[in-house]
């Protein structure tokens, strides 16, 4: 009876630790070569300390159970409702109280941010590296924009097609914002917030050179909101940096080497999305069946998104046809019919999820030997 109480007892204690570890351990969204990494990222995120509906150290575990690598935490400032209850005149606390949450050694990172809230235009302005956000607060925007500059700031315009502020959807420059951008006081723009994509704020990024974006501007509950339990998950800004650093980190968001990731859509810039489909999207030799001129390659898919495919080229497949799609993390064979025996093809494909402008996905073509 002892022995079988005993095992009982062993077997709960090792299924708790694997509930345990599935609950906390690595996620990797997106694959990585080894002289760079993408990092998943949210710089959009608000808590109880503006309108947010749950305590900052709640933004800490959701952000650690999704598997997340950094979020910014960015209260407006100047729009307080829940002041009655928390007064809040320190407006770095909500960063010190989620900072304060994180682990020794774990992954996750937060760093401090700000939203400057105001009628269009500009809009609302985030500002993220913030040292201190007490001094952003003016009683006109550009003063508040100008102190997060000195303070090294990384700013962006969130939500510019906001119906609340643009009743028809579309993004648009006002003078504020040109003034912004030649004077390089702003450096990013959100093309996706929370359930919108925008195309004209991608076309904007685009013509203005200002780093793409894509955030969950989360106030409620990021499993309630986007389904994360059942395999959905946040918008989020991957961004390609050289390590891990805070330092490497602010710089490739300066640089705008972003790729943003909003349902199955990759967008981003022509080159940061060829340098995440070449990380992601992997072939196999190719190798001919016995007896046959038809090619056979393995492709492997290694990241948590599914990609849409469309061929381009003069060849067809024995199995499929020239449009299919690899699941996340998954493997597919693909058997081409290439008349005679080569000992190197070229397959040009248009990645029909992967977006660089408006009406316009990417073209990719792979080699195999």
């Amino acid at each position: 009876m002892y022995k079988t109480q005993y095992k009982n007892y062993i077997s709960v204690i090792f299924l708790l630790f694997l509930i345990f570890f599935k609950g906390y351990s690595q996620k990797f969204f997106f694959s990585s070569d080894k002289d760079q990494l993408w990092l998943s990222t949210d710089l959009h995120i608000h808590s109880i300390f503006s309108d947010g509906t749950v305590w900052p150290s709640i933004r800490v575990e959701e952000a650690r159970r999704e598997g997340l690598d950094l979020i910014a935490i960015t209260e407006h400032l100047e729009y307080q409702p829940h002041k009655e209850d928390i007064p809040n005149p320190d407006k770095n606390r909500s960063f010190f109280v989620a900072s304060k949450a994180l682990k020794n050694g774990e992954k996750l990172r937060v760093i401090n941010g700000s939203e400057i809230t105001r009628e269009m235009p500009p809009g609302h302005i985030n500002a993220v590296f913030v040292r201190d956000a007490n001094l952003l607060l003016h009683e006109d925007s550009l003063s508040g924009i100008k102190e997060a500059n000195k303070q090294n700031a990384f700013v962006f315009w969130n939500h510019p097609n906001w119906d609340a502020q643009r009743i028809d959807g579309m993004a648009r420059l006002d003078k504020f914002h040109e003034y912004l951008i030649k004077n390089q006081l702003l450096h990013g723009i959100e093309v996706v917030n929370e359930f919108t994509f925008s195309e004209e704020a991608l076309q904007i990024a685009l013509e203005n050179n200002l780093t793409i974006l894509g955030n969950s501007d989360i106030h409620g509950i990021t499993d309630w909101e986007h389904q994360i339990s059942n395999g959905g998950h946040r918008p989020m800004t991957l961004v390609n940096v050289e390590n891990q650093s805070e330092k490497s980190f602010k710089m490739a968001l300066f640089e705008g080497k972003t790729v943003v990731w909003f349902k199955d859509l990759l967008i981003g810039k022509e080159e940061n999305l060829k340098a995440l489909i070449k990380d992601n999207l992997v072939f196999g030799p190719l190798k001919y069946i016995e007896g046959k001129l038809i090619g056979e390659v393995e492709l492997t898919n290694k990241s948590m998104n599914p990609i849409k495919m469309e061929y381009l080229g003069d060849f067809s497949f024995h199995k499929r046809s020239n449009v299919f799609s690899i699941p996340a993390n998954s493997k597919i064979i693909l058997q081409i019919k290439t008349r005679i025996r080569k000992k190197k093809v070229s397959l040009p494909f248009r990645i029909l999820n992967a977006v660089t402008a408006p009406k316009k996905t990417l073209n990719y073509t792979f080699i195999l030997k």
